[in-house]
């Protein structure tokens, strides 16, 4: 009896402990999710205070709109994108790092400064320095013959699109060096040793030795970076705002205009399940991989 009257004492106090944390993650994430369900549903408007029960209606509204596969399309093409390129680099600026012995500390710093800064400072700066009128970059290239005039980053639909795109690797690549250099560092050096003895060559230990041990880090990080890039709302409509012509309108930023600019609180509801659909989906065939890449390790 005593023994379990003190183990309940004791998760009563665990409860009680972990209970401020369960409350707000109650009020910051299941009623925003519970409500944006419930509203799917209905006719909410943002001025109109009365509304009603709709059904699928608003789902079968964005599933035969054209705009929304247009924006779906391209939240796909800025995600996958975006996603490939800091890898590239992230990974790239990792094994240049880990081979550095004097200086890391100073190099890593340096390198982690695009992070360090807020999402809407790197918006304006880069507004600023690739602005079409009087642009530090646009100017230097018609200075040193690049261009003939000014290019117009921001405007020019052929270029808008992969300006954003450099711009968001610029700005997420330092994450995944970070993570993927400290993966790196927990390599044992007598497996490097070993493999060398045996006459393998670089790649070979690339291969067989650091992409085994680092494969569950990266795996973990294309989850989450793959949750981020898709979601990304606020560097693009920082920038373009969807422009020009939609071209750079993300699922995201479809919702909000939805929402905020047609006021239709309903839809833009049901965007954002159908985008929280997606994102469950993609996260579930990843947690198998790595699930799959774990039980080869043990």
């Amino acid at each position: 009896m005593v023994k379990n009257k003190r183990m309940i004492q004791k998760r009563t106090t665990e409860l009680l402990f972990i209970f401020p944390a369960l409350l707000i993650i109650g009020l910051l994430l299941l009623y925003p999710v519970l409500s944006s369900i419930y509203y799917s549903f209905t006719s909410k408007h943002l001025i109109k205070q009365s509304y009603k029960f709709v059904g699928f209606k608003n789902y079968s509204m964005i599933l035969m709109d054209l705009e929304f596969y247009r924006a779906l399309f391209t939240s796909l093409k800025w995600t996958l994108v975006s996603l490939f390129g800091q890898l590239l680099i992230g990974f790239t600026a990792a094994l240049a790092l880990n081979r550095i012995k004097k200086g890391q500390g100073f190099f890593r710093t340096v390198l982690i400064i695009p992070w360090a800064f807020p999402t809407i400072v790197i918006a304006l700066v880069w507004k600023w320095i690739l602005n079409g009128v009087s642009g530090f970059i646009p100017h230097m290239l018609v200075k040193i013959g690049v261009c003939s005039t000014l290019p117009q980053f921001y405007s020019d639909p052929r270029l808008v699109f992969g300006t954003l795109v450099f711009i968001n690797i610029w700005f997420g690549f330092p994450l995944i060096m970070v993570n993927v250099l400290s993966a790196l560092q927990t390599v044992p050096k007598e497996q490097y040793e070993a493999a060398e003895i045996d006459g393998a060559s670089k790649w070979q230990s690339f291969l067989l030795i650091t992409i085994p041990h680092i494969r569950i880090i990266v795996g973990l990080l294309v989850v989450l970076r793959t949750i981020w890039i898709f979601n990304n709302f606020d560097l693009v409509y920082l920038i373009t705002g969807g422009g020009p012509a939609n071209i750079t309108a993300t699922v995201p930023i479809y919702a909000y205009n939805l929402g905020w600019g047609l006021k239709q609180l309903g839809g833009s509801s049901a965007v954002t399940i159908i985008l929280l659909l997606i994102l469950i989906s993609l996260s579930i065939l990843y947690f198998r991989l790595l699930n799959k890449w774990e039980k080869e390790d043990a």
